[in-house]
């Protein structure tokens, strides 16, 4: 371990009038089974009890920083927290996400391993009423890659990690932008870097909906569609249904109470059903594709590869 002016990671957590769940967030970090990190709070205008809420952890790798609201979500305010940390890696914890336990060190490994400056882990979005769902963004294939890189963003920041070289070259999180910025960043790192990327297909955080959205599927197409698949699939995991425990309880509180019970064997067994869900989803797909792809052998070719391509789509995912 690096001594407490040098730590492996500064785990940067902004927040915003969110004291009802950020509790839960400061926990999921403190717990990490990699101790070596400087968790830097970013309280970006907050008018609610969030300093009450902090000043409850006692931990000395807790750095507070109570700044004026920034504009937009406050992207200023973050740079002045990553300005004065420490870290060789950059993680990041949102104040309404959870990060697993072993986040911190299954990346920091992703990273040395792969000498990558930015990597993700799989995400894993949960709707408002505790339906666990997976994401299948893989950058390294080239279609996505692109995707990502001119379209649109499915990865949530909390999955990223990335070096503090790799932050410094690429100049911090843009200011002026009104949102998405962490895209902006994240773009900017990998176009610095190269396309040298590195992904972790073991889901590592839990992504919730922002309660500004309204929204039970983070107003996401792709989200809304795997989620009615849970709705409605009888195979769907008991594990990855985690309804809140209450009606004023937020999903992100009763989640958490859920892996502080089970601890490491409910990691495991969510995981697990992460991956059954993929295989189902894929099997599926290629029973209701195969029918009309037989017919199509028979028609015309371009017909023939308008088919295989939607059956890749099915199978890789959004």
């Amino acid at each position: 371990m690096d001594n407490a002016s040098n730590p492996r990671f500064s785990v940067l957590l902004p927040t915003h009038n969110r004291a009802d769940v950020l509790g839960v967030a400061i926990k999921s970090v403190l717990a990490q089974t990699e101790p070596d990190f400087e968790l830097l709070i970013v309280a970006d205008g907050c008018t609610d009890n969030t300093r009450d809420v902090i000043a409850q952890f006692k931990d000395p790798r807790i750095r507070l920083f109570d700044l004026p609201k920034a504009a937009h979500f406050g992207y200023a305010n973050r740079n002045i927290a990553l300005r004065a940390s420490h870290g060789r890696l950059i993680a990041f914890a949102a104040h309404d996400d959870i990060l697993l336990p072993d986040h911190l060190e299954l990346m920091g490994n992703l990273l040395d391993s792969s000498k990558a400056s930015w990597g993700y882990s799989r995400p894993l979005w949960i709707s408002t009423d505790g339906i666990i769902v997976p994401f299948c963004t893989n950058l390294n294939l080239p279609d996505e890659y692109t995707y990502f890189m001119e379209q649109g963003n499915t990865i949530p920041a909390s999955c990223v990690v990335h070096t503090r070289a790799a932050l410094e070259r690429a100049g911090y999180w843009p200011e002026h932008l009104p949102k998405a910025a962490d895209w902006a960043l994240w773009k900017q790192i990998i176009k610095y870097s190269g396309g040298h990327l590195a992904f972790l297909k073991q889901p590592t955080t839990l992504h919730f909906s922002a309660n500004w959205k309204q929204s039970r599927h983070s107003s996401s197409n792709e989200v809304k569609t795997l989620i009615s698949i849970a709705d409605t699939a009888t195979w769907w995991p008991t594990i990855l249904r985690t309804p809140p425990n209450g009606t004023y309880i937020p999903e992100q509180v009763s989640l958490w109470h859920t892996i502080e019970a089970g601890k490491d064997s409910w990691v495991i067994s969510m995981r697990s059903a992460i991956d059954t869900v993929i295989d189902r989803i894929a099997w599926t797909s290629i029973r209701e594709v195969l029918p009309a792809y037989e017919v199509m052998l028979a028609s015309n070719s371009w017909r023939i590869t308008k088919t295989l391509r939607i059956l890749s789509t099915w199978l890789r995912g959004p």
